[in-house]
């Protein structure tokens, strides 16, 4: 039983078989068509196309003065009118009335010094001189007295009612009371003076502002012992430092070359390192007679025409050396391109906005040229990147790849 159930498990070869050849194929067939189909759409849409190599070009704030600025420099405002204000005597500071920004007016004041002596001292002078008015008006009333009695000796003496000896009395005291007279008169003369000089000395303890000015520094406090030379150990020269902000210019360097460029008058635009988005009319006010030979330089001097409140001693500066004066509608900045990256077709204008690693081509407006910037009137805004010289290389939508610098 056993092998009969052994010989039942032969295979019967003469059995066709299926394959499913065809239909493997027509699948195979399928993937590859599919395969090209979404490398023809990847392909058409630039995702496997080669990154373009572009270079860029910013959208930017410019100014109109920069196309009609014939010369660049740059340098430091400077007070032309300042002062380390200090006290012409030694003593110990015991009032301070001003710190750092403080505005003063000439003749204010600004700090004092003990003056105690020198007060007792002025209270005596006063005195001195008013006790020799007193002995003036004495000495005075004695002359008066002294030439009555002459007068009236020398007309008894002509009739013969005195003797000479009682007139040469007479008038050896009228001599006498004239000489008492102007001793007293020189008297009051040298009182008023010593008064003076004790005046005087009580205004040296008042150190005053001279001239209408704003306080930079103060180098004093209260207590602090102030000498006009600061020679004395741990003693302070200057109280404080003070400038005329009436007098601030901006003073730069130009080169030697370029200063048939430069002259007296002409209209410059000022920029401000500390107020980056602002701008400042000014004009040449000096050119100093004299030459840096290390440098081979000029000094030359740029007032401010509008003063304004923001600007500050030894700010950094740069000057724009103008060919003519700036109008009332260039004061404003422009939002601009270089030309040679905006598009034109059928009269309208566009370029290829860079966005992330991909370009978009975006229709802008375009105003006034400035040299060879555009100003740019919509579609873009100060910061954009943009396709430089596109020139057809480039399509909506494509790769890019910027070069590193």
């Amino acid at each position: 039983m056993a092998n009969e159930d052994l010989s039942k498990l032969k295979i019967d070869k003469s059995a066709p078989t299926y394959r499913p050849l065809r239909r493997r194929k027509f699948m195979y067939l399928i993937g590859i068509i599919s395969l090209f189909l979404v490398i023809a759409i990847l392909y058409g849409t630039g995702v496997l196309k080669p990154a373009v190599e572009v270079e860029v070009a910013n959208v930017t704030q410019v100014y109109p003065s920069q196309t009609f600025t014939l010369l660049n420099a740059s340098g430091y405002v400077v007070a032309q009118r300042k002062a380390a204000v200090a006290s012409k005597v030694t003593g110990r500071l015991i009032s301070l009335m001003v710190e750092e920004g403080s505005e003063v007016k000439k003749g204010e004041v600004i700090a004092r010094l003990e003056n105690e002596d020198v007060t007792a001292s002025r209270d005596q002078a006063a005195a001195a001189l008013m006790a020799a008015r007193h002995n003036l008006e004495l000495a005075q009333a004695e002359l008066t007295e002294a030439q009555l009695a002459f007068d009236r000796y020398k007309e008894l003496l002509d009739s013969e009612y005195v003797s000479k000896s009682s007139f040469d009395t007479a008038e050896a005291r009228y001599k006498k009371a004239r000489a008492a007279v102007e001793a007293a008169k020189a008297e009051v003369t040298v009182s008023e003076a010593i008064l003076h000089g004790t005046k005087v000395a009580l205004e040296y303890t008042l150190i005053r502002a001279p001239f209408d000015a704003v306080v930079l520094t103060k180098n004093a406090d209260v207590g602090d012992i102030v000498t006009p030379i600061g020679a004395a150990a741990d003693a302070k020269a200057a109280v404080v430092n003070i400038a005329d902000m009436n007098s601030l210019l901006v003073e730069v360097d130009v080169s030697e070359s370029n200063l048939q460029l430069v002259k007296i008058g002409q209209p410059c635009e000022i920029q401000l390192d500390a107020l980056p988005d602002s701008r400042f009319r000014g004009k040449v006010h000096m050119i100093v007679p004299t030459a840096d030979r290390t440098k081979a330089t000029i000094l030359v001097k740029v007032s401010f025409i509008d003063k304004d409140s923001r600007i500050l001693p030894e700010m950094s500066a740069k000057v724009a050396f103008l060919s003519r004066d700036i109008r009332d509608d260039e004061q404003e900045p422009r939002t601009a391109l270089l030309e040679s990256a905006i598009l034109t077709h059928n009269s309208k204008k566009s370029v290829f906005l860079i966005n992330g690693n991909k370009v978009k081509k975006t229709p802008i407006t375009v105003g006034d040229q400035f040299g060879d910037m555009v100003e740019i009137l919509s579609g873009l805004k100060a910061g954009d990147k943009v396709v430089l010289s596109p020139l057809g290389k480039i399509k909506n939508g494509a790769r890019i790849k910027i070069p590193e610098k």
